[in-house]
């Protein structure tokens, strides 16, 4: 970048003034947020109106969905880790550490429908168990849309991108992810105590 004022950061790469560039990220994350945030509102909302109607039995939920969640709150710590390392050693490991976390609550999630399937409980046995396959559904699909940005992280981070003045990509990266623990926290609330 030539006539650009540059500066040297603390990992001796050269930053144009000072910091990294931000670019459309922040706004695109925020609609991400509010949209998803926006589904589980409408998903819950329906499962408020609908547990009021006469077919409505309250089903125990299988044990292992609280090993899961667990390993989801161990997993966004891990993230939480790497982001406060901004690049340092060890930021590829705990990145590592809470993709790996993330694929196993997701397979914690498969062995929960699992343990319902072998009880009979399946889709259509009644609205609960449609709404916990739905909702448990969604919120895989969006921790494995997580696994793939977690995923990209860690090449990234592998590649050296990120260091004290160049975390941007990290840090939306653990928001998301946090945002999707904290997402499965209110889905385990509604489900098991609604």
């Amino acid at each position: 970048m030539t006539g650009a004022a540059m500066t040297v950061a603390d990992d001796g790469s050269r930053e144009p003034w000072g910091e990294e560039r931000r670019g459309p990220y922040p706004i695109g994350l925020g609609v991400v947020l509010v949209t998803v945030a926006m589904l589980f509102s409408a998903f819950t909302a329906a499962l408020l109106v609908r547990r009021t109607g006469a077919d409505w039995t309250p089903l125990p939920l299988p044990p292992i969905l609280w090993v899961n969640t667990v390993v989801l709150l161990i997993s966004s710590g891990a993230v939480e880790a790497a982001r406060l390392r901004q690049g340092r050693a060890g930021t590829d490991t705990w990145l590592g550490v809470a993709l790996g976390l993330g694929a196993l609550f997701l397979l914690g999630q498969l062995a929960a429908w699992r343990s319902f399937v072998q009880q009979g409980v399946l889709l259509r046995t009644g609205p609960h168990p449609a709404f916990f396959y739905l909702l448990s559904g969604v919120h895989g699909a969006h921790i494995l849309g997580g696994i793939g940005v977690l995923g990209w992280t860690l090449h990234r981070a592998r590649r050296g991108a990120y260091g004290p003045t160049r975390h941007t990509g990290l840090t939306h990266a653990a928001i998301y992810w946090h945002f999707m623990g904290a997402v499965w926290l209110w889905l385990l609330a509604v489900l098991a105590v609604l």
